[in-house]
């Protein structure tokens, strides 16, 4: 993936933290753990997995959650392709992504099958099981112009409080008018602002547990019309 050179620091030998918002790209008690309690959890997943299933995301960062994602697919052997797409304003480069996700071993196998695609530049690739697009710039802009419907939502972003632009009611607005009916979306943020914003544009809203030092989560569903 050849990208604008992006800020990142290193800490604890493989965890990015990006300069720009002086916030970690993945918790730094686990970043598979949350991935796994925070937005396959939060959306009710694998059991909600089927042929056509859509997730989308604000914040592809190190494509931790799509990695994981798609072994949770392969794991619960749902027959059929499911669809990923992730907003992301900046992207990083192929070898930070590489590096990042050398921290997870358990995932080895899936990134070292992606990583071609992302070190020639890919945008979109298309697999037996997987149909995954990255749409890049501000979602502000981008997500308006999107014209694809999700079933369950990932929202991604770095700290409320650090990229609030991620996170505002417009936004969430335009969040809820591209899910699906009976759709969902989780986030380990559980502000005020961000739980206000889903509940404007739709959404059920639930505070959950978080995961590690994180007291709550957030969880939303959209009601079938």
């Amino acid at each position: 993936m050849q990208n604008q050179p992006t800020e990142i620091i290193w800490r604890d030998g493989d965890v990015p933290i990006s300069l720009r918002f002086d916030d970690p790209y993945f918790s730094l008690e686990g970043g598979l753990a949350e991935t796994r309690h925070v937005f396959l959890g939060g959306n009710d997943l694998p059991a909600r997995f089927r042929d056509g299933f859509h997730i989308a995301e604000l914040g592809f960062g190190t494509g931790l959650n799509l990695l994981a994602s798609l072994a949770a697919w392969r794991e619960a052997g749902i027959p059929g392709r499911f669809h990923y797409t992730s907003f992301e304003a900046y992207p990083i480069t192929a070898q930070e992504m590489s590096r990042a996700q050398s921290a997870f071993p358990e995932l080895a196998e899936i990134a070292s099958t992606l990583a071609p695609h992302w070190q020639g530049g890919a945008r979109s690739l298309v697999l037996p099981d997987l149909d995954f697009t990255l749409i890049t710039g501000d979602a502000r802009e981008t997500l308006p112009r999107w014209r694809g419907l999700a079933d369950a939502w990932f929202l991604d972003g770095f700290s409320p409080a650090k990229n609030p632009e991620l996170w505002q009611p417009e936004l969430m607005a335009e969040v809820g008018a591209h899910t699906a009916p009976g759709g969902t979306a989780a986030t380990y943020s559980a502000a005020g602002l961000v739980r206000g914003g889903l509940a404007a544009a739709g959404f059920s809203v639930t505070r959950q547990p978080g995961y590690g030092r994180k007291r709550h989560m957030t969880v939303a569903a959209k009601g079938r019309t």
